[in-house]
């Protein structure tokens, strides 16, 4: 009886109705001569969970599972072609198909979890070198050569719920402006996304915020807070308001002026100077505001996580559009392997996520129930031999 691969079980996750549905309206097979966006989809796919290093590995090891092609409905291909279809198939399809992923996620993380807690972050890719000189260079900054990712996370379930690339030299806050608020949610994020205006917005959705204040902030204290239990490492809990009259450019009037806020100052102590916190949140005490920010550093190490085991930092093409694709399908991959995962019988997983994509690398094309029914077959001739031998008085 045939079963499904592991490979086609993590595709059970994917909106394949819907992606056909954005192929046809981008018109994104129109010139496909064969090799369709469903084919260079699994392929790159296959280069992220195989962990292949070019486009000729690549060819090598997905052509050489020809027997699975038919039920993954996709045929061998050519890195030529595949190369071809990097650099000229708009990135876009993949990207709208993360969007619909992600939405699917966050639906899953507002069913499962009470207390939402959103991290907000952006991470450099470096891209240096011929191929990508010719139009990175335009994206430079002092610090980098590259572009950006943006990604918001959710704390507790440590799973992308927003996801952007933008030119390295783009700010942060232009694209957490995009971000939609929930209200009773928590956003955590640093300095880079001051904005007086999307503070408001925030305030007025009925969400909080925990985010680093900067040194230039005009602000006034209106009242002291006492701090509870008075640990050593919090220097201040007092309620301010923002005085500057005008922010930004184009001194436009500040939206957050007549809004109370609450700023925190707590010790750091690999650092000699302190942290200092603004938040609209009034209900927790200092300690947990304190805390949300610090679980800031969960995102960096998710960045980490993704730049380690997935291909997002060694591409397969030079073009901005080859490099557009392969971290979106990194980004599909991801969540599909998610999916996958909470699937699966709690006592079967992992949960160090690393060692769980490594098990998958290494039986991508084994059929889970086939073997399963060959076991349950081979205990069971094991147990009617040993009653037989029983029998006979062996």
């Amino acid at each position: 009886m045939y079963s499904n691969t592991r490979f086609q079980q993590l595709l059970e996750g994917m909106p394949r109705h819907y992606f056909e549905r954005v192929v046809q309206q981008e018109q994104a097979d129109k010139y496909a001569k064969g090799f369709r966006c469903w084919d260079q989809l699994l392929a790159m796919m296959f280069c992220q969970l195989s962990g292949v290093r070019s486009l000729r590995q690549l060819e090598a090891g997905f052509n050489a599972q020809a027997g699975y092609h038919y039920h993954l409905g996709t045929r061998a291909i050519k890195r030529s072609t595949l190369a071809d279809a990097n650099h000229k198939r708009s990135s876009h399809l993949y990207s709208r198909l993360v969007t619909e992923l992600l939405h699917r996620a966050h639906r899953t993380v507002r069913q499962e979890v009470g207390s939402l807690v959103y991290l907000l972050d952006s991470s450099p890719i470096r891209l240096t070198g011929p191929g990508f000189d010719d139009w990175v260079r335009a994206y430079r900054t002092p610090s980098t050569q590259g572009i950006k990712l943006h990604l918001m996370l959710e704390r507790n379930t440590h799973l992308p719920v927003f996801a952007h690339i933008s030119a390295g030299h783009e700010s942060d806050i232009r694209h957490g402006r995009k971000v939609m608020i929930e209200a009773g949610a928590t956003y955590v994020f640093d300095k880079g996304y001051t904005d007086y205006g999307w503070w408001k917005r925030i305030d007025d959705a009925g969400a909080c915020f925990v985010a680093r204040l900067k040194k230039n902030a005009a602000v006034a204290v209106v009242q002291q807070q006492a701090i509870e239990t008075n640990p050593d490492w919090v220097y201040e809990d007092a309620t301010i308001r923002f005085t500057r009259k005008v922010v930004g450019p184009k001194n436009l009037p500040n939206p957050y002026r007549h809004t109370l806020a609450r700023r925190i100052i707590v010790q750091r102590p690999d650092k000699a100077t302190p942290l200092i916190l603004v938040t609209n949140d009034f209900t927790r005490s200092a300690q947990e505001v304190a805390a949300l920010y610090k679980q800031r550093w969960e995102i960096e190490l998710f960045f980490k996580w993704i730049k380690q085991n997935l291909k997002i930092k060694q591409f397969l093409g030079r073009s901005e559009n080859a490099v557009r694709t392969q971290i979106y399908i990194a980004l599909i991959t991801y969540l599909l392997l998610y999916f996958y995962r909470q699937k699966q019988p709690k006592d079967a997983v992992t949960d160090n996520l690393a060692l769980y994509l490594c098990a998958i690398k290494t039986s991508l094309f084994q059929r889970p129930e086939t073997e399963y029914r060959m076991r349950l077959r081979r205990q069971h001739e094991l147990e009617s031999l040993h009653r037989l031998q029983t029998s006979f008085g062996f």
